[in-house]
């Protein structure tokens, strides 16, 4: 009778057969909840104004906010089902079942590389428009946008599929003991596409975007003899240059800060619990992109402000709010 009344297994009525309760410090324990509910929060939040933002004004329907619009609904998920289920997983078992489990990372392998996919795309469209600014409006267009952002919740849906496909056919498969929630992934195919093929892309179209903004810059230096209507026309061509470029040099700088810790452990081999503070920490980090995204992507713009105090204020209530000058 003793074995029944064990307080360290996480089903005592299975004897052996359950997981043991890990002890964390309290302390540790109330510091996870509160930052992973206060970034809960606050993604959930931060990327509704955009959604609402982008949605609602007509003046913001065009190409590039169309992706912004897809990324900030990929982060909104993250916020609203990701970190709530890593909240989860800090518990010392889990008592919701195999194939809640299962299907708490499927969802979660869907949202967070369509976070970063849609990174991506957003890179792809500053480079045309600064790097091909004569072409952009031709070969961006509202259409092949809409296809390009279909075709990334598409992608990201079966890359989860197939990255967890023996996870779904049999949940819980993996699971030493019971109390558990453990899923096995090909590592080495999840690195490539979720973490070096996209940070490859975007440097590469940053180094880009960068070497175009200092040849502007010195175009615009040796020929400081123009006209001055010219002159005008360059000098706010070359700065809109520079801001698109220090954008994505924040993108880089917050994208490689938030998941290179967890792929360099990847990569490293080195085997972390699942439930440890390590792996809890770096899960935290990779899903605080998630709420930098709207401050880097929609913060750095005007209008995104101006939204926001018409969202805030009610006046979105009004009738024809939808035509309100925003930019």
């Amino acid at each position: 009778m003793e074995t029944l009344e064990e307080p360290g297994l996480c089903f005592p009525q299975l004897f052996n057969a359950s997981c043991r309760k890990h002890t964390t410090p309290r302390s540790e324990t109330l510091f996870i909840y509160i930052l992973l509910s206060c970034m809960s929060v606050l993604t959930v939040t931060l990327n509704l104004l955009v959604i609402i933002s982008i949605s609602h004004f007509r003046q913001l329907h065009t190409p590039t906010n169309t992706i912004l619009l897809s990324l900030g609904v990929s982060d909104l998920l993250v916020g609203l089902i990701v970190m709530p289920f890593q909240i989860l997983l800090t518990e010392p078992c889990w008592f919701l079942g195999d194939l809640v489990c299962v299907v708490f990372f499927f969802f979660g392998f869907i949202t967070v590389p369509a976070s970063v996919v849609n990174m991506v795309l957003i890179s792809v469209d500053r480079y045309m428009a600064i790097c091909d600014p004569l072409h952009h409006p031709t070969k961006i267009t509202q259409r092949r946008v809409q296809v390009c952002v279909v075709l990334c919740w598409v992608y990201c849906a079966f890359y989860s599929f197939v990255i967890l496909y023996d996870n779904l056919k049999q949940p819980g498969r993996f699971n030493s003991c019971y109390g558990e929630c453990v899923i096995n992934i090909i590592g080495a195919l999840h690195i490539v596409i979720s973490f070096i093929i996209p940070i490859s892309s975007i440097i590469v179209l940053y180094m880009r975007v960068f070497v175009v903004a200092v040849s502007q810059a010195r175009s615009m230096r040796s020929h400081v003899a123009a006209v001055k209507l010219q002159r005008s026309l360059t000098v706010t061509v070359q700065r809109s240059e520079l801001k698109a470029a220090r954008t994505l040099g924040i993108v880089v700088a917050v994208f490689l800060m938030c998941y290179c810790p967890y792929f360099c452990v990847s990569l490293s081999g080195y085997n972390i619990t699942m439930a440890s503070s390590t792996n809890t920490f770096m899960n935290i980090l990779l899903l605080l992109n998630s709420c930098f995204n709207p401050v880097i992507y929609a913060f750095f713009y005007p209008w995104f402000r101006k939204a926001i105090k018409v969202i805030v204020t009610f006046e979105i209530l009004q009738p024809r709010s939808c035509q309100t000058n925003i930019l």
